[in-house]
Formats: C-alpha cells, structure tokens, sequence
C-alpha cells in the first residue's frame, strides 16, 4: 500500500477517464461505459493498494490483478502507461493491428497484464487459481478480480466462488461492478441477479457493499479487507453508473460499446476537465 490521499486518487481517476476517452475516440472502437464505472476502484487499487514494480512486471511477490470484464481493458491501459509499464504513446494504438493494447486484455503482448480476458465468467477461476498458488507458495502477494453483474450471470463464477470459499482464500478480493447494466438491457432485463451482494455471502465471502464512486468507502473497504486475515475471501461489492462522469453517457446502456463523435468526445472532456478543476 502507498501513502496516496483521497483527494489525489480522485485527480488521478479522472485523468484515467479522459485518457480512456481518447484512445476510444482516437480508435473509433471499445467500450466506454463500462471502464468508466470501474475507474474509481481501480484508480485506487493500482494508485494506493497494490504492491507492484512496473520496472519488473513480473515480479513474483507482486500482488495479481484479473480484469475478468476484459472488455474494459481501457481503464486498466490508462493505469499502466500511467504507471510507467509502457510509453504511453501506445495508448493511441488501442485496437490496431500489431498494437500491445487489443480489445481484451493480451498477457502475451501487454507488460502488466496478469491473465488474458475476454470470455466473460472466466476471469475469477483465473483468480482463484493464483490465490490457491500463492497459498501453497506461502507467498504475501494478494489476488484482486474485477467482475461485472452481468458477467455474473455465468454459471463459472459460482463455482469459483464456491472453490475460493473451499480453499479459504482470504488472499482473494473480489470487486463487483454493479452498473446494472450489460450489453443490451438492464441486467434485471436479461437475467435477474438477485441480491448478488448476499450471494457472494452465501458462498462463504466476507461481503461489504459500497458507492463505488466515492474514493472514501473505497479506500475504507480495502482498509478493512486488508486487515481481515480470517480464512474468508472477500467481496466488495460496488454499486455504480455505468458511463459515470460524463452526463450523457451515464446510466445508457447504448454506450456499452461506441466511440464518441466529434462533438460527443469534446463535451466529454470539458466535463472532466471541469470536475479535475473542482476536486
């Protein structure tokens, strides 16, 4: 963990945001909605929590970071040029051919990627996996997976979670992005959750429920799970705005997977350029 302040995390969200927004612009292609409801989390995952050297990506003792929503990857590209993984000119690349930066996360070709993402549900057995390995290692590194609700609509993750729950992984936190939005509707729309913060509980998760746009409950709740070493891995649980910061993205399923125009990336901006100005 780094000694980084509230105040800080947030100027350094919203400048993941308007980097996000341009390599979506810039390549006419990803998804905005979605990177833009996890900023605020993994800002303060990659910023304050994680234990990691961008110098050595692959660092054995570094703590692991799955992006199971893959499709969101431009949050997490923003974070790692931030960070000094890559020049981050690279960011212009997004989705080009021969670029480290594809349209889900690429272990292979991308410095700090932990595991390649994509097909949804998959992400937290790769999660699991790790947390189980670094048991069995007596490493102190941490796994962290970023999950969405429609995602979990997936029958794998139950029984990662179910697995997490077996092998006691209180190295293992799990943040849930709540937006209650997926590609084409409302997630109650296409398959109703159910009360999926008390799922994660039934499964044998230490749960806590969160604004996951204010960086206080966000710090807090990593505070706390970092703290609890009782054999119980962790849920966070998230709610958020998918699209959150720009107003007339937010709660619109349409922004799912769409570059702004012209007009729409310069209303975007100012927005943001707004808010850094008020933090």
């Amino acid at each position: 963990m780094r000694d980084v302040s509230v105040k800080e995390l947030e100027k350094q969200c919203i400048e993941l945001k308007k980097k996000v927004l341009t390599m979506i612009y810039k390549a006419q292609s990803g998804h905005p909605g979605g990177s833009l409801s996890a900023a605020d989390f993994v800002t303060a995952l990659y910023f304050r929590e994680m234990n990691l050297d961008p110098g050595n990506p692959k660092w054995e003792d570094r703590d692991r970071f799955v992006l199971s929503k893959g499709h969101v990857c431009p949050i997490q590209y923003a974070a790692l040029a931030a960070l000094g993984y890559f020049d981050e000119k690279e960011l212009d690349t997004l989705r080009k051919e021969g670029s480290i930066l594809q349209g889900h996360p690429d272990m292979k070709k991308c410095p700090g990627i932990d595991i390649s993402t994509g097909s949804l549900g998959q992400g937290l057995a790769c999660g699991v996996g790790m947390a189980v390995a670094g048991k069995a290692d007596q490493k102190e590194y941490r796994v962290f997976v970023v999950v969405g609700d429609g995602e979990c609509q997936e029958g794998e993750i139950w029984e990662a979670a179910q697995t997490a729950n077996k092998y006691q992984l209180d190295n293992l936190v799990v943040f849930v992005d709540n937006n209650n939005l997926q590609l084409d509707g409302t997630t109650d729309e296409v398959m109703p959750n159910i009360n999926l913060g008390k799922k994660f509980e039934a499964f044998g998760f230490e749960t806590l429920t969160i604004d996951g746009h204010n960086m206080e409950e966000i710090v807090a709740a990593l505070d706390k799970v970092r703290a609890a070493k009782n054999g119980k891995p962790k849920c966070i649980f998230a709610n958020t705005v998918k699209g959150h910061g720009i107003s007339f993205m937010e709660n619109q399923c349409g922004w799912h997977g769409v570059a702004p125009n012209d007009a729409q990336y310069e209303q975007a901006m100012k927005e943001l350029e707004e808010q850094l100005n008020a933090v």
